[in-house]
């Protein structure tokens, strides 16, 4: 069992190094724990009873470079969404929201000058203006070595660089909005997936991050789910002489001179480099190193299916409102109060949170007889519940956090969700709810974090050598999943960056 590179992990980053690599003319394994490929990014035939593959864990792609569908001549398509974001509200007893086009005109305009005042869109169109140089200036260096940190300075060339880059996001908000709920709306993109206060560092990368995706950062929707992406990488790497073994959870890896041995389903696989495309902790633990740090991952993910959109109060179009990001109480405030909240170790009184129809953009994945009768599914993300408030009594908390995020959507909307469900063979509704520590058991996020760990500014200080951003203390060895630098959401980027600090190792 000789190979040139053993990769650890058959998720979307795992399948993509091989890709290249293989490209490249290596012989490459890739060893999955699993009994099939995917990771998180799968779909899954979530409620039995119904003909419906959801995308049952990662469920948008918006930093993967196209480059990369490009290089490796993948037919995968992911499809744009005319609709940005919904955020119902009530205001002085009215029903009324906030509506964000894709590319913003004079709905958009009037949307914000109808809820905030004249000023209120000038202030999200300058901020937002400013925001574009980073994405510009970062975005094509996602797939190069990493650049230090004043070179991106120099390149971005705005004051827009202090606010994001170096002070709090918070400090930005609240001097640029006047607005508690604008400010909230913008502020979610900071916090998807980080526990994390508005004035901590830890929110400007996240907010970096889900803003520069080719240059755009928008974000797209995966036709046929993510599954049409894995059933894709699976397709290409097969077509290039990988390897992939399933049932094959690596169990042991030690390094013998110049190679390395990695043991998985009792077989030994010896090869001159291996790539980690599994969280750092996973690797750490396999190889009794010392552990990074497992910060708590913040969210719960709940999947629902529909057999009709809810009306809601304010009177606008479901399929508008449900067509992009359908923001529930994500005021400023709201995320400032559930963080401290969540801090202390209490569910939220009020949990943040954002609902996103796959199916108003993509009805593949579901069967003629489910769209002919008008089924939905809808994705749930209730922010601010880290780990830490499921370790006594999960089934407790999963049940009290559902509840009150069914309140909390009930608010804004004629039709209950759950008269809206549909209803399985055993007359239970169909939905499902993930909490952090079952996205650590099912796919191996550490303490549920889709980051795998604290997200790193994508750059390098200028006293730092130049780096790929996955290399580890041991030569040979590399991470390539979300852990690395550059790593987290559906990007492909350090599959793609470990496979290349291989090929330069090599020459």
């Amino acid at each position: 069992m000789k190979y040139d590179v053993v990769i650890i992990g058959a998720g979307h980053n795992g399948l993509i190094a091989s890709c290249y690599l293989a490209k490249a003319g290596l012989k490459v394994a890739v060893l999955e724990a699993n009994e099939v490929a995917g990771g998180a990014s799968v779909s899954q035939r979530v409620f039995p009873d119904f003909d419906a593959r959801l995308s049952r864990y990662s469920y948008l792609v918006s930093l993967m470079p196209d480059q990369i569908f490009a290089d490796l001549n993948l037919s995968f398509t992911t499809l744009g969404r005319t609709v940005s974001s919904y955020t119902p509200d009530v205001v002085d007893g009215k029903d009324v929201g906030l509506l964000v086009h894709r590319t913003p005109g004079a709905e958009t305009i009037a949307s914000f000058t109808d809820y905030a005042g004249a000023a209120a869109y000038p202030a999200w169109e300058d901020f937002y203006n400013s925001v574009q140089k980073i994405a510009t200036a970062m975005a094509p260096t996602m797939l190069q070595k990493l650049p230090t940190r004043s070179e991106l300075k120099a390149q971005v060339n705005d004051p827009i660089w202090d606010e994001i880059v170096e002070k709090p996001l918070g400090q930005s908000l609240e001097a640029r909005f006047e607005d508690d709920l604008i400010r909230g709306v913008v502020l979610t993109d900071g916090l998807i997936g980080t526990f994390s206060d508005a004035h901590d560092i830890a929110a400007n990368r996240c907010f970096i991050y889900h803003l520069i995706g080719n240059g755009t950062g928008e974000w797209r929707v995966p036709q046929g789910g993510m599954g049409g992406l894995i059933a894709e990488l699976l397709d290409k790497s097969a077509a290039l002489g990988v390897d992939l073994f399933t049932n094959h959870r690596v169990t042991g890896i030690e390094q013998a001179g110049v190679e390395w041995k990695v043991t998985a389903a009792g077989q030994t696989f010896e090869s001159r480099f291996v790539l980690a495309a599994c969280a750092p902790q996973t690797l750490a633990s396999i190889m009794g190193t010392t552990q990074p740090k497992s910060l708590d991952g913040s969210q719960v993910k709940v999947n629902m299916l529909l057999k009709k959109l809810p009306r809601l109060k304010s009177g606008i179009d479901p399929k508008i409102a449900f067509a992009g990001t359908f923001h529930i109480d994500e005021r400023y405030s709201d995320f400032q109060l559930a963080f401290d909240q969540a801090a202390a170790g209490k569910v939220p009184d009020c949990i943040p949170a954002e609902v996103y129809c796959h199916t108003l953009t993509d009805s593949s994945i579901m069967s003629d007889e489910l769209n002919a009768q008008g089924f939905q599914t809808l994705t749930l993300f209730g922010m601010h519940t880290p780990a830490s408030l499921f370790e006594k009594n999960e089934a407790a908390v999963k049940e009290e956090i559902i509840q009150k995020l069914f309140r909390q959507i009930n608010r804004y909307l004629v039709d209950p969700i759950e008269e809206c469900m549909a209803v399985a063979a055993d007359g239970s509704l169909c939905f499902e709810i993930k909490s952090p520590l079952e996205l650590e058991k099912e796919i191996g996020l550490p303490r549920g974090n889709i980051f795998h760990k604290d997200l790193s500014m994508p750059f390098r200080e200028d006293d730092q050598d130049p780096s790929w951003g996955v290399e580890t203390e041991f030569p040979g060895l590399y991470i390539a999943g979300a852990g690395a630098i550059r790593g987290g959401g559906v990007s492909g980027i350090p599959g793609h960056n470990a496979a290349r600090a291989v090929l330069e190792a090599l020459g």
